[in-house]
């Protein structure tokens, strides 16, 4: 009887780290790096969370000097914290970064990136490559600006009803919320002054935002004309209202000259004395003489650090010729007043001349709950430039509320830049992670798995939104993603009400852009972070 042959023993499967697919499996150092940068950057992104959104909580920071600042704004949060180790700054770089290119979404820029990064830990945990990951992500964020652009809604800038939506929209999760009705319509006009029809962008310094403790918010207002930051020197009892003003903006002093640094004059005669008083006061007098021959009336003094731009005798001789004088104008501010005004600067009493004034209706110092405030309106050849003067009951209210201008500011500007406008509350990242999931499904390899990780990290906004605002995160969420399965591609999380709802009809829309560099700025920053493999400290 033959002996049968014994059956081949089964084949031991092939390890994962044999072949193409050879898992990667680093030296021990990168791996550590990578995962120290991972947790030092997810730490910031935690700390801003909470402060997402409408229902988001506020920070209170205690600066160096000992000043307290009560904001929930994400660049301001991040710059105030003293970030040591080098992932964390690379966060709060990205955070400045989005706020140069949209100016809102600074928070949700870095809660983005942490999300980025949590998805990156656990593709590397699986042993993905991480330039494969960072590869994959790159072409993951190009896809989702495309959806995102597809679901956008183009805008007619002489649409003013959507431009209040959108700066209404970007007011309501500041602490001021509550006056987005007085704020939105002064940004919108602000920057629509600026815009001309062929304008791709607005420069914000062009808009002068003048904070005065007194009053309330409501008090704040666009003024047609131009605010000073000073007061009217009224110590020689000079005017303080001039009509059909002639303004002079100078950069030398109106005081005495006084000798060289390492020199001393001395005077050990009192007739001398007498000289030397007598001599400057006609030095001064002639001076005043030349500017009033000018036609000039109200005179703007550049701040001096060698001697005082204007003494007792110049107001008293200034007053006499009945000329309003305010003095100590920075240096930074002579760009903007001359450009405002119509005027020119001038270094020399020879130089000043009339055709170096500018020219305004009516130069006056106004009392507003005892706040004093000068205004130059009816100005003739202005410049495109737009004053806001806001007031406010204490400092630090004061100050959030010149943050949450800026950013109203910024939300209208990048509509002039990208003219598109998409919803707000979690619907745009809702939408994109369903599109990118459905797209993953046709890649193959680690393509496909780092694309999916991608998609579900766009969903930290839904649940930080609905997590910040009470609900049940996990509900809101499936909800959500429930909702835009069955087509409703505006679906996102209405705070207030605290259910899902149509955000267009809501009036929660956002532009374009803060949603597009968001992605593309945490991206970028995460394939960053990727790709570092060690951290040399040099001496």
């Amino acid at each position: 009887m033959a002996s049968r042959a014994p059956a081949p023993a089964p084949r031991a499967p092939l390890p994962l780290t044999s072949g193409a697919n050879k898992a990667f499996n680093d030296k021990g150092k990168p791996m550590e790096v990578r995962l120290s940068n991972l947790v030092a950057a997810k730490a910031i992104s935690d700390a801003v969370r909470t402060s997402l959104g409408p229902r988001g909580m506020d920070k209170m920071i205690q600066t160096s000097k000992g000043e307290v600042i009560v904001t929930n704004d994400g660049a301001t949060i991040l710059r105030s914290i003293q970030a040591l180790h080098p992932a964390s700054k690379m966060l709060v770089d990205l955070s400045a970064a989005q706020d140069v290119e949209a100016g809102d979404g600074t928070t949700s820029v870095v809660v983005l990136a942490g999300s980025f990064l949590g998805a990156a830990e656990k593709m590397l945990q699986k042993g993905i490559h991480p330039t494969i990951i960072a590869e994959s992500f790159l072409k993951a964020s190009a896809k989702a600006v495309e959806f995102l652009t597809e679901i956008s809604t183009p805008i007619d800038l002489n649409d003013r009803a959507t431009l209040l939506r959108a700066a209404s929209t970007s007011l309501n999760s500041k602490i001021v919320s509550q006056y987005s009705s007085i704020l939105a319509p002064i940004a919108v006009s602000a920057v629509i002054r600026l815009v001309t029809p062929t304008s791709s962008n607005v420069d914000l310094r062009d808009i002068r935002i003048v904070k005065k403790v007194g009053g309330t918010i409501e008090d704040t207002e666009l003024i047609d004309g131009v605010v000073l930051n000073q007061n009217v020197v009224v110590a020689a009892g000079g005017p303080t209202r001039i009509e059909k003003a002639k303004i002079g903006l100078i950069q030398f002093q109106l005081s005495a000259p006084k000798p060289d640094m390492d020199n001393t004059v001395v005077i050990n005669d009192y007739r001398q004395m007498d000289k030397v008083i007598k001599e400057g006061r006609t030095y001064l007098l002639n001076i005043c003489k030349k500017i009033k021959k000018t036609g000039c009336n109200v005179l703007l003094i550049q701040k001096s650090i060698l001697r005082d731009a204007v003494d007792d005798t110049s107001l008293t001789f200034l007053k006499r010729l009945n000329i309003l004088v305010v003095k100590d104008v920075e240096r930074d501010e002579i760009d903007f007043l001359t450009k405002s005004l119509g005027c020119r600067p001038v270094a020399d009493i020879e130089a000043f001349a009339e055709d170096k004034l500018g020219y305004a209706d009516l130069v006056e110092e106004t009392n507003t709950d005892g706040t004093k405030v000068v205004k130059i309106t009816g100005v003739k050849n202005r410049g495109r430039t737009v004053s806001i003067l806001a007031m406010s009951s204490n400092q630090l209210v004061l100050d959030e509320c010149e943050r949450s201008i800026h950013d109203a500011l910024c939300v209208v500007r990048c509509l002039v830049k990208k003219r598109a406008l998409i919803g707000g509350g979690g619907a745009p990242e809702i939408h994109v992670s369903r599109m990118l999931s459905q797209y993953a499904q046709g890649l193959t390899g680690m393509e496909a798995y780092c694309f999916q990780a991608y998609a579900d990290a766009l969903e930290v906004i839904p649940t930080t939104l609905a997590e910040n605002a009470g609900l049940n995160p996990i509900a809101i969420v499936t909800e959500l993603r429930n909702r835009h399965a069955l087509g409703e591609r505006n679906a996102g999380i209405n705070v207030r009400k605290g259910q899902i709802s149509n955000i267009l009809e809501e009036d929660v829309v956002q532009p374009l852009l803060v949603s597009t560099s968001a992605v593309e700025l945490a991206t970028e920053t995460v394939t960053l972070l990727l790709k570092i493999d060690d951290y040399v400290q040099a001496r």
